[in-house]
């Protein structure tokens, strides 16, 4: 079992000990202290506020630890000394009405920070309305080597003005909002998280675990993040968008069986005989039949809800492989290539290779997976 004590700046970087870790099978026993590192620890600063989401806080900061740990474990390191940043020092209630202690307040803002990561909740609305808070990041942002969000956390970001001209994206049920209240700042409603530039933002919740692990990947290496991946259980990279969860395509999901049945087979099963007649005898009704029911109980047709599925998985296999446009289409059940740049166009505004370009994997990294490092 582990014990572990997690201290702020002043108290120098966490220290883990008695900690007991699986690999390969084997046992290891780890006693770490204080990293003799000659490179500081990488200074984290995680921003609170009153009915914040407290999985957004304690998410990516355990992942943040458990890398620390890993690097230690391998024998160096930097790691990570993580504070807490809010109103005031002392508590914050979240919105669960669980306590987050404090250890800097808005006014305190140091000369450098390597992460910057603002939390979401209930109470970011609020916050995106708070001066002081907005002054802070306006403050600390620019000396941040990276600026972070979780879930609805993006928004204050944007308050602040921080992500003028940037791709962003925020928990699927605020996404329409957000792009309405900032029209100059790109929402993707669909990621996981998304990077641009020095700007870092995720979906909802759990999904800055996520966000957490793809920074630990840039700091320290796919090796090592995926080693944190496996200690934690979750996903490296969690196959599928928001769209799984979100409006687009869980809020269109029928009510009654059988049509909710069989969209979950489409969304297990792109590539198949998605016509008319074919779904319709999976449900065994008539064609015409079944093309009204879905429509009552789906609000759509079913086959702009199968282009829907399509684009999203020919989405997630141009960012993660190295397969044509042809290969993809065909993988996808789109046929062709231009039958999938015509989905596109129509989904997204773009065509499969200016979304490759955009949104893809580097070479070198899809080079590692196709050595079987990643499974």
């Amino acid at each position: 079992m582990a014990s572990a004590t997690l201290h702020g700046l002043n108290g120098g970087v966490f220290v883990i000990v008695d900690m007991r870790a699986a690999r390969d099978g084997v046992f290891m026993e780890i006693a770490c202290l204080e990293s003799e590192s000659a490179s500081p620890p990488r200074r984290v600063a995680m921003v609170v506020f009153p009915e914040v989401q407290l999985l957004d806080v304690v998410g990516p900061l355990e992942v943040l630890a458990a890398a620390g740990l890993a690097e230690t474990s391998r024998g160096g390191g930097r790691g990570y000394a993580i504070e807490i940043v809010g109103p005031e020092q002392g508590v914050v209630r979240a919105s669960s009405g669980l306590a987050v202690g404090v250890d800097l307040d808005f006014d305190d803002r140091p000369d450098s920070i390597d992460t910057l990561i603002v939390a979401g909740g209930v109470g970011s609305r609020a916050a995106a309305k708070d001066e002081r808070i907005l002054d802070y990041l306006r403050s600390v942002a620019p000396k941040a080597r990276r600026v972070c969000s979780v879930c609805t956390g993006t928004g204050v970001l944007a308050a602040a003005g921080l992500l003028e001209g940037r791709r962003v994206t925020t928990h699927w049920a605020f996404a329409e909002r957000l792009a309405a209240l900032y029209p100059n700042v790109e929402v993707d409603p669909d990621s996981i998280y998304v990077r641009d530039g020095k700007f870092w933002t995720s979906a909802g919740v759990t999904a800055g675990m996520d966000l957490a692990l793809a920074l630990v990947e840039d700091d320290a290496g796919r090796e090592l993040a995926l080693e944190v991946s496996r200690w934690m259980v979750f996903f490296l990279k969690r196959p599928g968008g928001q769209s799984q969860f979100s409006a687009q395509l869980a809020g269109q999901m029928a009510d009654r069986d059988p049509v909710r049945d069989l969209q979950t087979w489409v969304l297990d099963h792109p590539e198949a005989d998605h016509s008319i007649e074919a779904l319709a005898a999976r449900v065994a009704m008539s064609p015409r039949h079944f093309a009204r029911v879905f429509r009552e109980e789906v609000g759509q047709s079913p086959a702009r809800f199968v282009e829907c599925v399509r684009v999203e998985a020919a989405r997630r296999a141009l960012e993660d492989s190295r397969r044509s446009v042809e290969e993809v289409a065909s993988c996808v059940g789109f046929g062709t290539g231009e039958t999938m740049r015509r989905a596109f166009l129509r989904q997204i505004g773009v065509g499969p290779s200016a979304y490759r370009e955009r949104f893809a994997e580097s070479p070198e990294r899809q080079e590692i997976e196709n050595h079987g490092q990643i499974h």
